[in-house]
């Protein structure tokens, strides 16, 4: 895809769905939404366990460390719904006229790429940290470890959102120039001066000669007509 401005074509081309869907973005924000719902969903319908059956609420399977579980489940709910949004923002990216909205998108993207890689290594680094504090079965531990596996690869995903943002960020504007100023309108931009076409280069431009000029030069030589 030709570039025109923050790695997108200029405005006004038809969309093509196969090729939206063979972008890197792309692939890479389904991967994140998919990994989101891996999470979120394991540690909503099996995160929750009551082991003693003493008391009536359940703890999280994590070490029974509730923070760990609501964290990783906030993570996990936001981004899957940043990756709609941003899918959304990409597929319309194309038809976007403005530099400074196209601009606008792409930073948004870079910030939020690098903030949720660096909360999904935290949360994985919790939730392994807090697995390794814990005595439980053979099923929660498949569990576990699909949560840990899936929240490490998040970070993977969402890093290289972030280098494919920082990418697009730089690239900018390739093909026209935001501070573009109409030479008409441009007070600073000397006229040019056209001496070159004239023979005298003290006349100003577009003076021509007065054609009875000769004539007041030559009122001695009158001679009346006889009659």
């Amino acid at each position: 895809m030709h570039s025109g401005a923050y790695g997108a074509s200029l405005a006004g081309g038809a969309f093509d769905f196969w090729s939206f869907l063979k972008q890197p973005q792309t692939i890479l924000r389904f991967l994140s939404w998919v990994f989101s719902i891996v999470v979120f969903g394991t540690i909503t319908s099996k995160g929750y366990t009551n082991t003693t059956r003493v008391e009536p609420n359940n703890h999280c399977m994590f070490n029974d460390n509730d923070h760990a579980c609501s964290f990783s489940v906030a993570i996990g709910v936001l981004g899957f719904l940043a990756c709609v949004a941003f899918l959304v923002l990409d597929a319309h990216f194309p038809n976007i006229s403005n530099a400074t909205d196209r601009k606008r998108i792409v930073t948004g993207d870079l910030a939020f790429s690098s903030v949720w890689a660096f909360l999904w290594f935290i949360c994985f680094c919790v939730l392994a940290n807090q697995w390794s504090k814990t005595d439980s079965s053979t099923v929660l531990a498949d569990a576990a470890r699909a949560i840990i596996t899936f929240s490490f690869f998040s970070t993977i995903t969402w890093a290289l959102l972030f280098y494919f943002a920082y990418r697009r960020y730089r690239e900018g504007v390739s093909e026209f120039n935001q501070d573009y100023t109409d030479p008409a309108h441009d007070r600073t931009t000397p006229y040019p001066h056209s001496s070159s076409q004239y023979g005298n280069s003290d006349a100003p431009t577009g003076y021509q000669q007065s054609p009875f000029s000769n004539n007041q030069g030559n009122t001695g030589d009158y001679q009346p007509p006889a009659y």
